[in-house]
């Protein structure tokens, strides 16, 4: 049974302005061309009309999100004629006045507020023994690790995002499921949809769980489908909601006959299998493969190196990866992978679905897989799996151990987003703070059985050091830094693959071996 927060709240708050008060330290911080985008939508959307959004390209960073996030950007830029209006003018590419970012930062730390109230539901759907002193109290540890998550920080308010708003609303639609307020939190996730559709990824989990455990209203004593109890009504109203929020929102472009080209703008499939900066999946392990492969078949004679593609040899860190030796992937391949990967944890919750605590261990697994196998994933897409997997790390020793190697790892893969030598020193020391709390305040939690992490995984996460100091300090000092600048990105994409590959298995294994808790379900 879920156990609320304590009465005396005022830790959350000062917790919440602590953070708030960091980011206002960061306004002045190095920022990414994410800003200019922004930026430029806070423009198109101010002074285009609505039937323009999705043509104009006068800049490179077109409106690629879905219309919901438009109009949030058009709200905001009226807010925004009040700091400076030129940054409100198309044509004034890569703007950046004093006004200009205080006002975007600003905007970012403003909209947090949504994510502050998200997590403080959250807390109330823990299980909590009143009498635990506020350190070893699991809705003060999960406080700290969603307000102050080391990638939130850096990804928002010195890189630049609105995540924290959006995540926000994640968490918020997962703590309705929770406190078993069905409705509003299939209304929640389907505005979060139209909001930023990356969250498609995690759209299974919730499509079968609604399904099985709110469409279905009883199950059999053995936790089996009861399929006697469909209610007709239940689906009707879910898909009532869902169709009203995409009517809302992409209604006005279907009726002026732009749905083609809205999708061809939050769907670009032209872009190549990985980012500039290869995300720490299973492709950036597929990609050093064929590099490696690339290299023995020169040695060995094997290959012809004047008919392999230049990037295999020479190139680094490319959209448009060309495979040597191994099979090129397309996204259709991609999605393939990524439903298979996904598929066992869908039928997991179908057939025994373990209450809202299986459909969040589900909603985890689908977005670690996407990311694992999704074409042209974006490293700050970790943080789908990373923030969610917090509510089970506080409950479960098991759960503690898998988000203690995918946090420390996942977050070390966003460093090279901030390349800059004065971001270097705030994000090695941001990072050690979250990463010293979250390893002492899980070994406080869960200090019966011994320690979290068994050796081998100690040491692995212990390699991050000498991988830090060699990519930052050695590398740029050797030869070989004008010959293969990429290397340094290269081996910490395929580093940190291997620890988001091992917590992914283990998540796998968590999910398929833990017990059933649930005998018999009614709905509420």
């Amino acid at each position: 049974m879920a156990a609320p927060m304590t009465n005396d709240q005022s830790w959350f708050y000062a917790l919440a302005l602590g953070v708030s008060f960091l980011k206002c330290l960061l306004i002045n911080a190095y920022h990414s061309t994410d800003f200019e985008v922004h930026r430029n939508w806070l423009a198109l959307t101010h002074s285009l009309p609505a039937a323009q959004w999705y043509y104009e390209a006068t800049s490179e960073w077109t409106l690629d999100y879905p219309p919901l996030f438009a109009w949030f950007e058009y709200g905001l830029s009226h807010i925004a004629s009040f700091f400076d209006k030129e940054m409100l003018v198309v044509q004034n590419l890569n703007y950046a006045s004093p006004a200009t970012i205080l006002f975007q930062r600003l905007s970012v730390i403003v909209a947090d507020v949504v994510f502050f109230y998200a997590v403080k539901e959250c807390c109330k759907c823990l299980r909590e023994d009143k009498g635990k002193y506020l350190l070893g109290k699991p809705s003060f540890i999960l406080t700290v690790l969603l307000l102050w998550n080391f990638g939130l920080i850096i990804v928002d308010h010195i890189h630049f995002q609105y995540n924290g708003f959006l995540f926000g609303v994640l968490l918020l639609s997962i703590a309705r499921h929770f406190q078993n307020r069905h409705f509003e939190g299939a209304l929640l996730f389907s505005i979060l949809l139209n909001l930023k559709h990356i969250y498609l990824y995690i759209a299974p989990a919730y499509g079968i769980y609604l399904l099985r455990c709110f469409c279905f209203t009883q199950s059999n004593a053995d936790g089996s489908l009861q399929w006697r109890s469909f209610s007709v009504v239940r689906l009707v109203t879910l898909g009532t909601i869902v169709l009203s929020t995409f009517s809302v929102s992409f209604g006005p472009f279907i009726a002026l006959g732009q749905l083609p080209q809205v999708l061809s703008r939050l769907f670009p499939f032209k872009r190549g299998l990985c980012h500039a900066y290869w995300a720490p999946n299973i492709w950036a392990l597929y990609n050093i493969a064929d590099k490696a492969f690339s290299i023995l078949g020169v040695k060995f004679k094997l290959l012809d190196i004047n008919k392999l593609p230049k990037a295999s040899m020479t190139g680094g860190l490319v959209q448009e990866f060309q495979h040597s030796v191994l099979p090129s992937v397309s996204p259709l391949a991609t999605l393939v992978c990524t439903v298979l990967s996904i598929l066992p944890a869908l039928f997991r919750i179908w057939h025994r679905p373990n209450g809202a605590r299986g459909f969040l261990r589900c909603l985890v697994i689908c977005a670690l897989g996407s990311f694992m196998f999704g074409w042209h994933v974006h490293e700050k897409a970790i943080l789908m799996a990373i923030l969610p997997l917090s509510l089970l790390a506080v409950e479960s020793r098991e759960d503690a151990r898998i988000f203690l190697i995918l946090s420390i790892t996942g977050h070390y893969s966003l460093f090279p987003l901030l390349f800059t030598t004065q971001e270097l020193p705030i994000k090695i020391l941001l990072l050690l703070l979250f990463t010293i709390f979250s390893l002492t305040s899980l070994k406080t939690l869960f200090r019966k059985g011994g320690a979290l992490l068994n050796p081998l995984e100690a040491t692995y996460l212990l390699g991050l050091i000498p991988l830090e100091l060699i990519c930052e300090f050695v590398y740029p000092l050797t030869v070989w830094q004008k010959t293969f600048p990429f290397l340094p990105l290269m081996l910490t994409s395929v580093y940190c693959a291997l620890g988001v590959t091992y917590a992914f298995i283990r998540l796998y294994i968590s999910l398929l071996t833990c017990s059933d808790s649930t005998k018999k379900i009614k709905t509420q």
